[in-house]
């Protein structure tokens, strides 16, 4: 089966797509798309469907009409995965849905999927998983060698507009109690720098690591002693949960009805419901390696059931199950193929760097805004970080395989 990602951030691109793979399907990575480039990888790609998740750089009010408008006129089945439920469901999912009109919606949160259904649209729940191939346990990294780490973003900006998220609790019995006591936290992530305001307490410099790419976030997990987990729901798991366990790593999480309906505290993970026993536990298991090293082991095998190559199998199974597709093509023996998006090599391109401005690459390249602005379907002078321009003139497109090991 072959399947389209509208993705062109690094986290998806690398978990559920390698999980198609693994069961034997092929999938193209879309990148940044267009009008033109969009219509290409239809007709060169012959997808079975295509999926588009969360919140993204391809999810303007511009490309979910594009997305809507190609996938009808190719008739090609249209899956949304509502990751960002159930905080944003009102306020993002179901004004996107309600544009881009998808064939199927697979939400984070079992509570929502009566949401969609009540709108006519097919739903099913579909938990966050882990990727083997890059969550699995490693050799130490000295780099990376900790206490206690953190990988996550700090996100100011939501913690002060919405005061009751759950994810203030976290931060209350997970960081607080820690940082007041001085014990040194490894902060991996952005925005953290912002924190000392928050918490009371300045977090020192050379605690914070700043932006971890997606693939690294694997070295900290294996080589950190303790590795703090935050919870954005009382009910609902976080990506990062399934992520740590499957890396090996030691995993502190808050007590949650959602940790203890999936794992064992104590036996696959350690949870915290105070500040006070987040102290006690981090004393007690600092010290206490054997026992970090079994609580390691059986949280690795616990979570073996929830990797990216069962949740797209369920995905595959789901779709089947509700006629959006009709039949499970004979294709499927052995691993599929991750493809991207390329340029053909007689094309000249450009990556956009953070900072970069439509205008200085006009000037850089020495080609008016106009012509790029042609070259490349754009409707303005705003362009994404990572985002490949085209500089000289385009025809055609090939796709691209790379290793995924």
């Amino acid at each position: 089966m072959r399947i389209l990602f509208l993705e062109s951030g690094e986290i998806w691109s690398n978990n559920l797509a390698r999980g198609f793979t693994a069961n034997g399907h092929d999938a193209l990575i879309s990148g940044p798309i267009n009008k033109e480039n969009l219509s290409n990888m239809i007709e060169t790609f012959k997808p079975d469907f295509a999926i588009t998740i969360g919140w993204g750089e391809e999810h303007t009010k511009f490309k979910q009409n594009l997305i809507r408008q190609k996938m009808a006129a190719h008739k090609i089945p249209l899956v949304y995965w509502a990751v960002e439920d159930p905080a944003y469901t009102e306020v993002w999912s179901i004004p996107l849905i309600n544009t881009i009109k998808p064939d199927f919606v697979f939400t984070i949160c079992p509570d929502k999927v009566d949401t969609y259904i009540q709108l006519g649209i097919p739903s099913d729940y579909l938990d966050f998983g882990y990727e083997e191939t890059i969550h699995h346990p490693i050799d130490s990294n000295s780099k990376f060698e900790s206490q206690i780490a953190i990988v996550a973003n700090a996100y100011p900006n939501i913690l002060e507009n919405y005061p009751e998220h759950f994810r203030h609790r976290s931060l209350d019995i997970l960081i607080r109690p820690l940082l007041k006591e001085n014990i040194r936290i490894d902060f991996w992530g952005r925005n953290w720098s912002e924190m000392g305001e928050y918490f009371g307490v300045k977090i020192p410099k050379e605690w914070i690591h700043g932006f971890l790419n997606y693939a690294d976030a694997n070295k900290v997990y294996c080589s950190s002693k303790i590795i703090l987990g935050l919870q954005n729901y009382p009910n609902l798991l976080t990506q990062r949960t399934y992520e740590i366990l499957g890396s090996g790593g030691f995993l502190l999480t808050v007590d949650t009805p959602g940790v203890r309906n999936m794992f064992i505290p104590g036996k696959d993970l350690v949870v915290s419901l105070t500040p006070e026993e987040t102290i006690q536990k981090v004393n007690y298991y600092l010290n206490q390696s054997e026992e970090r090293s079994q609580i390691q082991i059986q949280g690795r095998k616990s979570i073996e059931i929830h990797s990216y190559k069962f949740r797209a199998n369920q995905i595959i199974n789901t779709l089947i199950e509700n006629n959006i597709l009709k039949t499970r093509l004979n294709e499927t023996k052995g691993k599929g193929k991750i493809f991207y998006f390329s340029p053909n090599d007689h094309y000249e391109t450009y990556k956009v760097q953070k900072g970069d401005t439509l205008y200085e690459i006009s000037r850089k390249f020495d080609v008016s805004i106009e012509k790029l602005k042609t070259l490349n379907v754009l409707t303005s002078d705003l362009i994404n970080e990572n985002q490949i321009l085209r500089i000289r003139n385009i025809h055609d497109f090939t796709l691209t395989t790379r290793d995924e090991n």
